[in-house]
């Protein structure tokens, strides 16, 4: 079933499912972010590194969680992804031995890939030779797999794709989702974003690029979005799972609604490769995009989940936006400043954490704000969580290349 643009298409948000440095399942996750209790650490695969701290899941057994014989051909960005999914599913009551695999899809994001699998490798080939090389490097490096490997294990026939914007990459996903549910392509779509790349290479690439906070004497203060000390992001890694369905659909089965996803905007800055437009042009762009989408109004969003990374460069041209945008009303939060900056996952995180605030009407505040920056015209949760009226909220999710990707959620 086509439907009109001219109608707004509430996506149904039926299932959530999370795999995050403030835990292993929703309700942990949920509870460590709403504490405000920073997660960043020294990270003992990162000796020798300039930054030697990141925000890694804490006790994650993937032989435990997934099977051994499944999760060795796995490389981690897939098992994150594995785990918050089969959670997912659960919630939403899905059992994917009974449903029509052909009208469920998989749309995931992901910047970086196997990027642990490539490292392993090659140290492989350089002291032991190509013949050494495992012939499960390609299926566990490349970015693919993951939605791929998802389709494989619950029977998800439909369209399976893997979209890869940078740090916009699941929140591009979600939008794509949403997008094959309004086309009447999909009844179901398991959605989101995954990433594990807390490697040797990449931290070393992002520290030498001057993106990562310095802050090695003490980590856990280190990720402090709209600070005035903020001095750079704390990478992490984690994956975020919904699942969508169409409202017909959701409804004949009987389905809890969690929230729903109403509106989706997307622009590119045409800027810089790494730096985001001071002007803000582009995001305000995929903002207004979004609630367009939605048939909504600024003054309709009572709740912002900011991109928020801590770097200085980024809160300020966000800040800037969001004041322009909606004034200091909305109640503005970063959930980085618990979870660090998970990348190509970020946006399914912080996605999964939206939902929970519209569900709970209930705003995680930022960690480590000692004291706002002044230019950061907002009123930025700290220190404890904020009951508010959430009618609408946005997600905000920003990548390299200026790429922008806005999420609108709506009560169920």
């Amino acid at each position: 079933m086509t439907r009109p643009a001219t109608h707004r298409f509430d996506a149904a948000v039926t299932g959530l499912g999370i795999v995050s440095p403030a835990g292993v399942g929703v309700p942990g996750s949920w509870e460590r972010v709403c504490s405000g209790i920073p997660t960043a650490t020294t990270d003992p695969a990162l000796t020798g590194v300039p930054v030697d701290f990141s925000c890694r899941v804490p006790g994650f057994d993937a032989d435990a969680l997934i099977g051994r014989r499944k999760a060795w051909r796995l490389d981690r960005f897939v098992q994150l992804a594995m785990v918050a999914a089969k959670e997912a599913l659960e919630d939403a009551g899905l059992d994917p031995a009974t449903w029509d695999g052909t009208r469920v899809g998989v749309v995931l994001g992901s910047a970086v890939g196997g990027t642990a699998t490539w490292e392993q490798q090659h140290r492989t080939l350089l002291d032991k030779g190509a013949e050494q090389v495992s012939g499960m490097l390609i299926p566990m490096l490349i970015t693919n797999m993951v939605a791929g490997q998802l389709a494989i294990e619950h029977r998800a026939l439909g369209p399976n794709l893997v979209v890869s914007t940078a740090c916009a990459a699941s929140a591009t996903a979600i939008g794509t989702a949403r997008e094959l549910l309004r086309s009447g392509t999909c009844d179901v779509v398991i959605t989101g974003g995954t990433e594990a790349c807390l490697t040797p290479s990449i931290i070393s690439g992002f520290a030498r690029m001057g993106a990562l906070s310095r802050r090695t004497e003490d980590p856990a203060a280190a990720s402090r979005p709209f600070d005035v000390d903020r001095d750079g992001f704390v990478a992490a890694e984690g994956a975020g799972i919904l699942v969508l369905e169409t409202p017909e659909h959701a409804a004949a089965r009987g389905a809890r609604v969690r929230a729903r996803i109403s509106g989706y905007g997307a622009t590119a800055d045409g800027h810089h490769p790494t730096a985001p437009d001071p002007s803000g042009q582009g995001v305000e762009r995929a903002l207004r995009a979004a609630l367009a989408d939605a048939h909504l109004t600024p003054e309709d969003i009572d709740h912002v989940n900011a991109h928020g990374t801590s770097t200085p460069l980024n809160d300020a041209a966000e800040a800037k936006v969001l004041r322009r945008l909606f004034g200091d009303r909305p109640a503005v939060t970063s959930t980085k400043g618990v979870t660090g900056h998970a990348l190509g996952a970020a946006g399914a995180l912080e996605a999964v954490f939206t939902v929970l605030a519209v569900e709970q009407q209930l705003v995680p505040p930022t960690a480590n704000v000692v004291k706002q920056d002044p230019e950061v015209e907002l009123d930025v949760v700290t220190e404890a969580p904020r009951a508010v009226p959430v009618r609408a909220a946005v997600s905000n999710s920003f990548g390299f290349g200026g790429q922008n990707a806005v999420l609108v959620v709506t009560q169920a």
